[in-house]
């Protein structure tokens, strides 16, 4: 860990995996070793979607776009459009600046619980990059796909001191997530074992077990990370911090 930093601590795995589950808990436990906060890194398309169809009189057409487009440059499997292109963007330059608050606040000296963490080692997967591979489009559609694998390969580059891999199975996350198609879930859950975070310090918990199992299983790892790095656990919890 540098030195210069507080701890940064990730959270990641598929949906139905209790990601954000365990890590609302755990916020509460790390806060006993220092102030600390709650981020998260991912792009939250569904969440912006939702909240921007709530607006009056234009939410719903710009929400229906904010869904439609997304899917559009997901399963582009010839030219990419400027329009789907520039909602993609949208939410990298969200990320990027959500990232870089992280980076502020643990310059701060805050600790970071970080719910997802941003990849740039497989394209195309979840925390990863959404430009399709040799991206087929026009030149600014081109140059939109570059600054993305650009900002990517940044934000990775900052290796997160220790990463809690949350390993569920397939028949458990469909249970657990009704809503999601199998196939996607299925990609997820095959792609969270070959993420490395750059070499991170990586612990690995099976999340198919009840859920107060996999919080004690992560806040032992916690403990463990945190004692060696020279934190003292202490029953006092620090004041929250607002994000």
């Amino acid at each position: 860990m540098n030195q210069q930093n507080s701890p940064l601590i990730a959270i990641i795995g598929s949906d139905g995996s209790g990601k954000s589950t365990v890590s609302e808990h755990l916020i509460v436990y790390v806060r006993k070793y220092g102030p600390s906060v709650r981020v998260h890194l991912g792009k939250q398309a569904g969440n912006v979607g939702r909240a921007v169809s709530q607006l009056p009189l234009i939410g719903k057409v710009f929400g229906k776009s904010i869904a439609s487009n997304t899917k559009k440059i997901k399963s582009a499997k010839s030219e990419v459009n400027t329009l789907p292109a520039l909602v993609i963007y949208s939410f990298v330059l969200r990320r990027l600046w959500r990232f870089r608050r992280m980076l502020a606040l643990r310059r701060q000296g805050l600790i970071i619980l970080a719910d997802r963490y941003p990849q740039d080692q497989i394209p195309g997967a979840y925390d990863g990059t959404s430009f399709p591979v040799n991206t087929n489009g026009n030149r600014f559609v081109k140059w939109l796909a570059g600054k993305e694998s650009n900002a990517f390969h940044w934000m990775a580059s900052y290796k997160p001191d220790l990463v809690i891999k949350l390993n569920v199975d397939l028949d458990v996350a469909c249970a657990r997530k009704p809503d999601h198609r199998r196939e996607s879930l299925a990609k997820k859950i095959a792609i969270t074992p070959q993420l490395t975070f750059s070499g991170a310090d990586i612990v690995n918990i099976d999340a198919n077990k009840p859920i107060e199992e996999v919080i004690a299983a992560a806040e032992s790892a916690i403990a463990q990370f945190m004692q060696s790095n020279g934190y003292h656990y202490s029953e006092n919890i620090e004041p929250a911090v607002t994000q």
